[in-house]
């Protein structure tokens, strides 16, 4: 196991997207009627924070 345990700006910046777009995704689920479009937005964030965190760590912000 790494000494970091994943403490690395590619994990944290994939960490605080995702739970950005589970914030925008259960907000929309909570409006009465319910709004897909907020919802999907939440979605593809989450979808963008796995994307950001490969790209970053390609980019040598991962684990070394």
């Amino acid at each position: 196991m790494s000494a970091n345990h994943g403490n690395t700006p590619a994990a944290w910046t994939a960490v605080v997207v995702g739970l950005a777009g589970f914030i925008v995704g259960g907000a929309g689920l909570m409006f009465s009627p319910i709004s897909y479009p907020v919802f999907w937005v939440g979605v593809a964030l989450l979808v963008i924070s796995g994307v950001l965190y490969v790209a970053m760590d390609k980019m040598g912000y991962g684990e070394h």
